[in-house]
């Protein structure tokens, strides 16, 4: 099993320094840009998976064909989680596997897209966010529930949408129909991709099912590479205690 145990120069080891450095990189976000054309080009899917009893952070990278949603590119990395959990924070825990797995690749990545936020977060830079001003790309951030904002339901067809909205009043993200008669999946704005084109993307990408394409490959394969990595430290775990018997005897 191979460890990514390096982080990037720097890199905040406590609460108070992560948030100087959201304060510092949140100016730097690309919200006017609409950003690659949806349904060309290449789009990359990230996700991570956790074991927490072993500090354990696997990170995904699935490369899309966007016309087809043909596979072209896999990647993963496996790393020793690089943050303490800390809610709003948690990209801090996470892209330093993600920025592995995406540097594995050998096409792409064109759009990435996260399954979380990048706008619509408390602080207004989520992962999708934090990962688009770190590495210049394009992304948009897709999630599952809409964290601490509030929205109206939208229509019950595919593509309807309604404003996701912050305390103030602000327009963070949209809640996106993907499916008809299905629940909704919340759209925000990461990096140099418009809040229109972040909504166009995930429509492109949830043809069928729920959620982008992009999220289900890279969720089902950082599943799997989680289990080749749980594996593979049970066996090193157990050549070790061998080892050991052995000298003793």
């Amino acid at each position: 099993m191979e460890i990514i145990t390096g982080v990037p120069r720097g890199w905040p080891g406590d609460e108070a320094a992560a948030l100087a450095v959201q304060d510092e990189l949140r100016g730097q976000v690309v919200r006017d840009e609409p950003g690659p054309p949806p349904g060309s080009g290449l789009v990359t899917g990230v996700d991570v998976a956790y074991d927490d009893e072993h500090d354990l952070v696997v990170a995904a990278a699935v490369v899309l064909d966007a016309e087809t949603l043909d596979v072209v590119e896999e990647a993963t990395a496996v790393g020793r989680v690089a943050f303490p959990y800390v809610p709003g924070l948690l990209a801090f825990r996470e892209i330093p596997t993600v920025l592995a797995a995406l540097e594995r690749l050998d096409s792409g990545p064109g759009t990435v897209v996260c399954d979380g936020y990048g706008l619509a977060h408390p602080r207004r830079f989520g992962l999708a966010s934090h990962l688009g001003v770190l590495t210049g790309l394009p992304v948009i951030g897709v999630a599952k529930n809409p964290f601490t904002f509030t929205y109206e339901p939208p229509g019950p067809r595919r593509g309807d949408s309604s404003p996701l909205v912050a305390d103030d009043g602000a327009e963070v993200g949209r809640a996106l129909r993907t499916q008809d008669a299905t629940k909704p999946v919340f759209v925000s704005v990461g990096h140099r991709v418009s809040l229109d084109g972040a909504v166009a993307h995930t429509l492109a990408l949830a043809r069928r099912y729920r959620l982008p394409e992009t999220t289900r490959h890279a969720d089902s394969l950082c599943r799997q590479a989680l289990k080749d990595a749980q594996r593979a430290l049970q066996q090193a775990q157990s050549d070790s205690s061998a080892s050991s018997d052995a000298s003793d005897s």
